[in-house]
């Protein structure tokens, strides 16, 4: 048989050879570095026999595919050590992922003293490193086996799989589980690792399962490289913004108001102000936006002449009806009577008492634009509206102020002639970016067009003719912007498909930050039209999207990035005047009063405390400026500048800081700090 190897050259055998085997022959070193194989596209196992030609590529921790077989043999070792520890505990899934692997077990919370228990037991096991076989039973066999263990969510998932499926297993020395692998021939290699964590998890992430126990860890073959990894770590959960944001003071929650329904505190509202000031200004001044005011609620018709209604429901919060199964009720009878499409029985429909908070703004909108009859010549018409929604999301979903219930969104409807498509959508492109620029975020940022599923056509509106005539145009626009991106299947709206514009957090989690979308469906919908050149009335296109997106998860974003460092622009408190003593307030509220007038966010400190502490708190405060005064800044009409960026910096003239920092406010200036200076 001949090998064909990653570089192009061969290798030719007379019998089968496994994985590992062929990686001794090419070298010691590859061999006692290799985590897993790659047989033509396919990654397996150093123990999988090759027996034929192929193409073949060896896995070491330095590939991504390596470093994932590397950890997932990492999570059986913890799995193997909860077992011990705790023998009443159940099993249940422990993949690798990014940067390291959990497991979920049906077992009680556990505290740092209990992850440092099995991080001992984990360092016994390595030592001990038992034998690791792997071995494949018929289903039924696996599932038997699973049941004489007492782990009924593996026998669950085995009786999810094909009856003819034959199962692969792993044993660890007195430690068995499910498991497709690759893992490490054995556990020398694991040299360093570390349980960062545990949280809950519900079974296969439904919340109407039990609630498990997830335990995070990480693992290396070289202690160096997991103490980088651990300072890390401990650098990102200084930025974590649900930790920073309300150390900072600006948003808190409250048990009694609700999960995902945080309160914004004083700074945290001023921050959210500017935002929404600076984006408000920019669409209606620059951007040639009409500003919309819509309810926060509608009847359930409204939603249901789009579709909303009968892809959302599950998410919207719904009311008008004593319970849920009342509603439910009456809409299936409604079903009956009229069936779903007969949108003039809808109105007089059993539910049409039903109400629910909006999850969105675009059907609002639609009466917006068809209130007073449009002529080509009034398009494109381009709405725009700090729109407040709610989603009903699921309880383990939110977090911080990246996944709440009540959340606030630039939004925007650009409704437009088939000609005008390609140029509207590339604009709001712009706009996007240059949001992104000036909040200083673009570079975090990837892109994705999100498509439709042919596999599940059931879930969107439209034929695959119509789907992909518009991915088609779509794609033409985004590669003539030069827009570096990628696609995705089953990620479109049931409406049409969407550029969503993504970013992580610190832990590495994607969200999409703004979308802006093709919409070829619901003009019909809503009847919108207007009257072209040839006095016909025609079906515009309308371009859902927004600015900069959803203000929570922006400044959730916004913390991350600067650690609480944000640009002057942006700070609730830009300028703090630092009195050196009590003689010098009247001075301070002059200074005080000439920067308000200029419009700068600022306060006196005139506490009873020493000028060296006030100015070790502003830093700790995270403060753009602090200004000292004293008789000298008095008599001279100065201020001593401190900053954020440059240290001490000097006196200068009240005047001539008040231009300097009404300036770097005006431009929305990103004024670097100086490495020694941070």
């Amino acid at each position: 048989m001949i090998i064909t190897l990653k570089d192009g050259s061969r290798k030719e055998y007379d019998q089968p050879m496994s994985v590992l085997d062929i990686a001794r022959d090419i070298s010691e070193g590859l061999a006692r570095n290799a985590c897993a194989g790659q047989i033509d596209e396919k990654t397996v196992d150093l123990r999988t026999i090759v027996d034929k030609d192929c193409s073949l590529n060896i896995f070491t921790f330095n590939d991504d595919e390596g470093k994932l077989a590397f950890r997932h043999t990492t999570s059986h070792v913890l799995a193997q050590a909860v077992m011990r520890l705790f023998p009443e505990a159940k099993y249940t899934i422990g993949p690798a992922i990014e940067d390291g692997f959990y497991y979920d077990f049906d077992v009680r919370p556990l505290t740092r003293e209990d992850l440092d228990a099995i991080e001992k037991e984990m360092k016994k096991i390595i030592k001990e490193n038992p034998a690791i076989e792997r071995f494949e039973l018929p289903r039924e066999e696996a599932i038997a086996l699973m049941k004489e263990k007492d782990q009924p969510y593996k026998v669950e998932l085995i009786e999810d799989l094909p009856e003819d499926a034959v199962i692969s297993f792993y044993k660890q020395g007195d430690f068995t589980d499910l498991c497709a692998g690759p893992h490490l021939m054995n556990l020398k290699p694991i040299k360093a690792f570390k349980l960062t964590s545990s949280s809950g998890a519900y079974w296969r992430g439904d919340e109407h399962n039990k609630m498990l126990t997830r335990i995070y860890g990480t693992s290396y073959t070289k202690k160096a490289d997991l103490e980088e990894r651990l300072k890390y770590l401990e650098e990102i959960r200084l930025r974590d913004h649900n930790k920073l944001g309300r150390e900072m003071d600006l948003f808190t929650t409250v048990d009694v108001i609700g999960q995902g329904l945080p309160l914004f505190m004083p700074k945290g509202t001023k921050m959210i102000q500017k935002l929404q000031r600076w984006i408000e200004d920019l669409e209606d001044y620059e951007w040639g936006y009409v500003r919309t005011r819509t309810p926060m609620m509608a009847k359930s018709t409204l939603y249901k002449i789009s579709d909303h209604w009968y892809h959302y429901k599950d998410g919207m919060f719904v009311f008008g009806y004593d319970t849920k199964e009342e509603l439910e009720n009456a809409e299936e009878a409604a079903r009956e009577i009229h069936g779903v499409q007969d949108l003039a029985m809808i109105e007089n429909d059993a539910d049409s008492n039903a109400y629910a908070l909006r999850p969105m703004t675009c059907p609002f909108q639609y009466y917006v634009y068809k209130a007073r009859q449009k002529s080509y010549r009034d398009l494109p018409y381009r709405m725009s509206e700090t729109s407040t929604i709610f989603r009903n999301e699921d309880s383990g979903e939110m977090h911080g102020l990246t996944r709440v219930r009540q959340f606030t969104i630039s939004e925007g409807h650009l409704v437009c002639t088939p000609e005008q498509v390609s140029e509207e959508f590339k604009g709001c492109v712009r706009l996007a970016k240059y949001c992104l620029t000036t909040l200083g975020l673009e570079e975090d940022v990837t892109y994705r067009m999100s498509k439709w599923d042919p596999n599940n056509s059931e879930k969107y509106l439209g034929t695959e003719e119509e789907w992909n005539k518009v991915q088609d145009a779509m794609r033409v626009i985004l590669d003539e912007i030069g827009l570096d991106y990628v696609e995705a299947d089953g990620e479109a709206a049931f409406y049409g498909p969407k550029l969503d514009i993504q970013a992580k957090n610190v832990y590495g989690k994607e969200d999409t930050m703004i979308t802006i979308q093709l919409d070829m469906f619901l003009a019909e919908r809503y009847d919108m039209y207007y009257i072209d050149r040839d006095g016909e009335k025609k079906r515009p296109y309308i371009i859902h999207r927004t600015s900069m997106g959803c203000y929570e998860r922006t400044l959730a974003w916004l913390i991350e990035k600067y650690a609480g460092k944000f640009p002057t622009w942006l700070c609730p408190e830009q300028v703090r005047i630092l009195p050196i003593s009590e003689k010098f307030f009247d001075y301070a509220d002059q200074v005080y009063a000439q920067l308000r007038k200029n419009g700068v966010d600022v306060t006196v400190d005139k506490r009873a405390e020493k000028i060296g502490y006030k100015i070790r708190e502003a830093r700790m405060d995270k403060l753009p400026y602090m200004l000292i005064v004293g008789a000298q800044e008095e008599q001279n009409h100065t201020v001593a500048v401190r900053s954020r960026f440059a240290g001490d910096e000097g006196p200068k003239s009240l005047d001539v800081f008040i231009n300097d920092i009404c300036e770097e406010i005006r431009t929305k200036a990103i004024r670097q700090e100086e490495p020694d200076k941070k």
